[in-house]
């Protein structure tokens, strides 16, 4: 029985008995707050304010950029040498998407789990480019239109697609 006094007994209750990586989460959560930290003292030395509100259009335009760069980053082959370190392949599923599992323990397979989740890995993109808006907008805007146009033109592909299906029936 735990005493309570140690982090392993008072986490042990919230775990039940699964292999989940508190103080891994931890640090990432950490590290997170880091860059955040760093990012406002960059815009603090830089002379940049931070914005009382961000436009309607930018959030749009950085939210298409976020989702198609989070599902590059989680799913596309092409991105696996970045997730490999952190990740093991489980299968190919096509082409442009594999399906990976984390590996290791502790730190690193938080990382492949973080890598792997497109849900997880645009909490990080959109911070980035919401940083890059203040820090650097021109550029910001533009990689984020870059991925917004490509998110775009991928629901025209699915859409094209359904409706050949559709017309062949």
């Amino acid at each position: 029985m735990s005493d309570g006094g140690s982090s392993e007994g008072t986490f042990e209750g919230y775990k039940q008995g699964e292999d989940i990586s508190l103080s891994s989460y931890g640090v990432l959560a950490g590290a997170f707050n880091l860059l955040f930290g760093v990012f406002l003292l960059a815009a603090r030395l830089a002379g940049r304010s931070i914005p009382e509100r961000v436009d309607a259009k930018d959030i749009a335009l950085l939210g298409m950029a976020t989702h198609k760069l989070s599902l590059i980053g989680s799913q596309d082959a092409i991105t696996s040498p970045l997730r490999a370190p952190f990740t093991e392949l489980r299968e190919k599923e096509s082409p442009k998407k594999v399906e990976e599992e984390p590996r290791g323990e502790g730190l690193r397979k938080s990382v492949g789990e973080l890598l792997m989740c497109k849900f997880c890995l645009s909490v990080w993109v959109a911070s980035l480019f919401t940083y890059g808006l203040v820090l650097a907008p021109r550029v910001t805007r533009l990689v984020a239109a870059l991925f917004s146009v490509v998110t775009v033109s991928d629901y025209l592909h699915q859409a094209y697609k359904a409706l050949m299906k559709e017309s062949s029936n």
